[in-house]
């Protein structure tokens, strides 16, 4: 439906609590060993305190340094979900400050993810609500449109449909179908058992390092 500029869609189903819940308890970086380490997003920083995210994506496609499609989007979301702000990776205008991002911890946001600028960010950094962004600009923003809601987006570089999977700690995001979350989730909890045991092995001053001459061996030098 498109309705003043804005091209509005509705929310794609809330993945299941138990993967959610799951999902908060593993590294993104073991999560991103699993996904060929070439998925993920690439210069959005947290601005936070540490906090894990996950949740389902409703995403938002907007003009940089505009905000309207963001305000109509919240009343896409609910709780648990995580909002996508696609700004173009603009950075000239702010599209959220603190009172946004205060009103999406308030109504039960898992988090919020922007490839745009935000401002306020002192009093961001006193949260624990996942903020993530391109960067900062003191600089408000506009509310003219375009946009749209619940359309597939691309933030720092990584694309997420409406619908995703979106994960993040301070290591940075990454984002995923519903469909492979099982498995990953077994993939990433076995890998994790498995540098415990090597942990363990240095502690004990038994880690075999012999992996690194076969390593050195195929250099091609």
């Amino acid at each position: 439906m498109q309705t003043s500029g804005l091209t509005k869609n509705a929310s794609a189903p809330q993945v299941s609590a138990d993967i959610i819940t799951a999902l908060r308890d593993i590294p993104v970086a073991l999560l991103s060993d699993n996904m060929q380490r070439n998925r993920g997003s690439v210069g959005l920083t947290p601005y936070h305190k540490p906090a894990s995210l996950a949740g389902t994506a409703v995403t938002v496609l907007t003009r940089g340094g505009d905000n309207l499609a963001i305000l109509r989007a919240f009343e896409f979301c609910r709780p648990g979900d995580v909002m996508v702000i696609d700004a173009g990776g603009d950075t000239t205008n702010a599209v959220i400050g603190g009172i946004l991002s205060f009103y999406g911890a308030t109504i039960g946001l898992a988090g919020m993810v922007i490839d745009g600028a935000i401002r306020d960010v002192a009093e961001i950094r006193e949260r624990t609500f996942p903020i993530y962004a391109r960067g900062v600009n003191h600089r408000g923003p506009y509310k003219d449109g375009p946009g749209a809601i619940n359309v597939p987006v691309t933030v720092g570089g990584m694309v997420v449909r409406p619908g995703d999977l979106l994960v993040g700690d301070q290591d940075g995001l990454l984002a995923f179908a519903p469909d492979a979350a099982r498995s990953l989730i077994a993939n990433a909890e076995t890998q994790r058992a498995r540098e415990e045991a090597t942990m363990q092995a240095m502690r004990d001053g038994r880690w075999d390092r012999s992996f690194i001459d076969a390593l050195e061996a195929r250099c091609a030098n």
